[in-house]
């Protein structure tokens, strides 16, 4: 795994990490909250982990549906798509499924 990669990965996981942990203090406080578009988005961004943690730790939107779900979806998702990737498949499987839909040259 390319080390930029790495990088984003570990920045995309702290910042999700944060955002829902914020959420959490804001939602006790009263304070405006973060969306869960935001939210979403960076667990989409490479941060599910990191969302899915602060969620657990927090006891935070672990019941809250649609999020819940979307959220957990999106984690599965990223595993499954690191996996591939580490394992030198996910090139081969994203070459030949561009091939399927490409018009020929």
């Amino acid at each position: 795994m390319s080390e930029y990669i790495r990088y984003w990965l570990i920045a995309a996981n702290l910042i999700a990490f944060v955002l829902m942990i914020l959420d959490k203090k804001f939602a006790e406080s009263g304070a405006r909250r973060i969306s869960e578009r935001t939210l979403l988005g960076w667990a989409l961004l490479g941060g599910a982990p990191g969302t899915f943690l602060a969620s657990r730790l927090s006891r935070h939107k672990t019941r809250k549906q649609p999020f819940a779900a979307r959220m957990t979806a999106i984690l599965i998702f990223e595993i499954v798509l690191l996996a591939l990737w580490s394992s030198g498949l996910l090139l081969p499987l994203a070459t030949s499924a561009l091939a399927r839909i490409a018009p020929p040259a």
